[in-house]
């Protein structure tokens, strides 16, 4: 009974208890900041539109280009590298496709100092690439592959590039 007593006994609050007190207050919410920080600069889409508005009201139109240039049939495999970009493109049957012109978009998730556009050459084995240095991190690419003036393949790919150049699945 004494044990039970002297647990609920109530003892004095001294200054080592309001210390405690203050730094696991202030350690929660520091922790708690450091985190949402952490996630905020990580995984933060990098979708911004200039006009909303505008966006808003070409959407439909992009949205049936976009489904016609998909049923086209065209896919291509992106190959980023520490000095370049390399894309096998192939037609709707599994073959090397030949374009008139190819062009990466590139661009960062979140600022605009790096983004670029990258002219992609057909190479003898039929890969295209284009030379460039590709620095570590996320990118958006945005590919455009072009034939007898009209656009038969338009895709965005956001991919990681790793501090040695070779790509995150």
């Amino acid at each position: 009974m004494s044990l039970i007593r002297s647990i609920f006994q109530p003892t004095e609050f001294t200054g080592k208890h309001m210390l405690f007190t203050m730094v696991a207050f202030f350690g929660v919410i520091i922790t708690v900041n450091l985190v949402m920080a952490r996630f905020a600069l990580t995984t933060w889409s990098g979708l911004v539109v200039p006009n909303t508005y505008v966006a808003s009201q070409e959407f439909n139109a992009k949205a049936e280009e976009y489904r016609a240039i998909a049923a086209l049939g065209y896919q291509a495999k992106l190959t980023p590298s520490a000095d370049g970009l390399a894309i096998d493109f192939i037609d709707s049957e599994g073959k090397p496709a030949v374009v008139d012109s190819m062009t990466a978009e590139l661009r960062r998730p979140v600022g605009e100092h790096q983004d670029r556009v990258m002219v992609l050459e057909r190479g003898t084995d039929g890969v295209y690439r284009a030379p460039g240095e590709l620095r570590e991190g996320e990118w958006i690419a945005t590919v455009t592959a072009t034939l007898d003036g009209e656009t038969i393949y338009k895709r965005g790919r956001r991919f990681h590039v790793r501090a040695d150049g070779s790509m995150q699945p």
